[in-house]
């Protein structure tokens, strides 16, 4: 007989370790974290830089810790070090390399969870995807003939390269600076002004500027790009063109709409899902957790928050 969970993680990023960690505390004794790539926190290690900083306030929000699992400023490492101890327990079941196509309520007291690698059955479901496994792209065509030119992380950059970073939040600003050691870099923005960034980046990148170590276009937006020998042509709404080595387009993140409508819970008029004061679902039973819960993302220590909520909820019942 297929064996049936407690609780069933969807997504081993920070939202989804805190979640198998407090469940483990919470002393529940079936726990399974699934999680589509070859390890723990995919968007720390493909969308951090090596050594980068990892903030416990983000976008301004300085969040005191509720549960069990602590949070701290350090580095990609040193962070990924420290959710690696947090699951090194035999009791956290982790599956890898497995994809979530979506979830079925199959009566009042168990879900099927329907993957790549087979179906697996649990009282409870917390999803904890995030939104930086699917990024934002432009609203423009992309050709076919410059799309490995076309990044959202800096890790295809060679160096000695003319780079366009294109965005306005922490990630924009952080690669922006972090590829000025070897590369000729220009930050695009729409607006007039950087207002979701903190104010350690905000520093950094005014400092940048002044200094000539990059260039920052306020008020810019791109309306088409082509290819123009090998290299890129970005046109501009202003009516300017310049020519780019490699474009990195840093606009965040977009929701799972389709996944989330496919197992059933209900989205607003944003596409964002409604869940309640506990982070359940519509379907009872189905949490949610981490920067999915929010439009604009939230931050790794708000995640974290996040599970130790839904925990209390489920072991109160």
């Amino acid at each position: 007989m297929q064996e049936l969970y407690d609780i069933i993680i969807v997504g081993g990023g920070p939202g989804g370790i805190a979640a198998a960690v407090e469940s483990y505390i919470f002393k529940i004794k079936k726990i399974l974290m699934i999680e589509k790539g070859d390890n723990h926190s995919q968007t720390i290690r493909m969308y951090y830089k090596d050594s980068k900083r990892v903030d416990k306030v983000w976008k301004k929000q300085d969040v005191e810790m509720l549960g069990n699992v602590d949070f701290f400023d350090g580095t990609k490492e040193s962070t990924l070090d420290y959710f690696e101890e947090l699951l090194d327990s035999d009791a956290i079941n982790t599956q890898y390399h497995t994809e979530v196509d979506s979830i079925e309520k199959q009566d009042d007291s168990h879900f099927k969870v329907i993957t790549n690698n087979g179906d697996f059955l649990s009282k409870y479901v917390i999803i904890a995807i995030g939104r930086m496994g699917k990024p934002n792209k432009p609203s423009y065509p992309i050709p076919s003939s410059i799309k490995k030119m076309v990044n959202h992380n800096p890790y295809d950059c060679r160096g000695k390269e003319k780079i366009l970073v294109v965005g306005g939040g922490d990630s924009a600003v952080e690669y922006a600076c972090q590829l000025t050691t070897e590369n000729d870099v220009t930050l695009s923005y729409r607006r007039d002004k950087f207002s979701r960034i903190n104010d350690i980046n905000q520093e950094m990148i005014e400092r940048y500027d002044q200094e000539e170590r990059l260039r920052v276009r306020y008020s810019t937006d791109i309306e088409s790009i082509e290819a123009h020998e090998n290299q890129i042509k970005v046109n501009y709404t202003n009516g300017f063109s310049t020519i780019y080595d490699r474009i990195i387009y840093a606009l965040g993140g977009t929701t799972p709409t389709g996944f989330l409508q496919k197992s059933g819970i209900e989205v607003d008029e944003n596409k964002m899902p409604v869940y309640n004061e506990h982070f359940e679902t519509n379907v009872p039973g189905i949490y949610i957790v981490g920067d999915i819960v929010y439009k604009n993302g939230g931050s790794i220590a708000l995640a974290i928050n996040h599970a130790y909520e839904v925990l209390k909820d489920i072991t109160s019942k």
